[in-house]
């Protein structure tokens, strides 16, 4: 199906990246972060995260950073740029190891077992990160000096994908069946019935091709 990882991802420039304007459709965190790829039912998907400054805008976009934050880590990425080249890297490897788990949950089979155990390392670097922080309606999670670590877009990232993978209703995960599409999301709607990542955008692209096909059908038939 669409969601092989067999297909080559095309880099775009970091001009032309839409990180930061990339739609959040999924209704999870880590669902939105695995559509940062487009096209991924083309022989070539369209890669966004080009740069640690793009994995930045996605995460600003997203609200994982705060401008502040962003530019704290930008900064220091200046600093240390070999460091962020491998955070970008490592960013790609766990976007593709969350994209397989859920796009197998979303064909109704069992995840690899080397995915497993790829985002459950994942998992134990980013938990002692985690802390317990007193809030306005009792405790709440906070994370520790993320300006400090150019992984820390990362973390809400692992968190969300557990959570999801631990306490969303499987049979909710979908995976667009648009033309060139591929996106994961989570169907919260009452009917359980959603089919498309955005109607405006695929929905409306199946119908036009539905209706040329019948268009053309008929002119052949005339």
């Amino acid at each position: 199906m669409r969601g092989s990882p067999a297909r080559r991802t095309e880099p775009l420039s970091g001009a032309e990246s839409r990180a930061g304007r990339l739609h959040l459709i999924a209704g999870r965190l880590c669902l939105n972060f695995a559509n940062t790829a487009s096209g991924r039912g083309m022989e070539r998907a369209l890669e966004h995260l080009v740069s640690y400054d793009t994995l930045l805008d996605w995460a600003v976009h997203s609200g994982i950073l705060g401008s502040e934050d962003a530019a704290a880590l930008a900064a220091l990425a200046v600093r240390q740029p070999a460091a962020a080249r491998e955070v970008l890297s490592q960013a790609i490897a766990l976007r593709e190891t969350i994209y397989r788990l859920f796009t197998a949950i979303a064909e109704r089979r069992a995840p690899a077992a080397s995915d497993i155990a790829a985002f459950n390392e994942w998992l134990a670097r980013v938990l002692p990160y985690m802390r317990v922080a007193a809030a306005d309606s009792g405790f709440d999670w906070r994370w520790a000096e993320p300006r400090r670590a150019l992984d820390s877009p990362l973390w809400p990232i692992v968190r969300s994908a557990a959570e999801t993978l631990t306490e969303a209703p499987h049979d909710r995960i979908r995976q667009c069946p648009g033309h060139d599409c591929g996106w994961l999301f989570l169907d919260s709607s009452k009917s359980g019935r959603r089919r498309w990542c955005d109607m405006n955008v695929c929905g409306n692209r199946s119908k036009a091709r539905q209706h040329y096909r019948r268009v053309k059908a008929a002119a052949g038939l005339a």
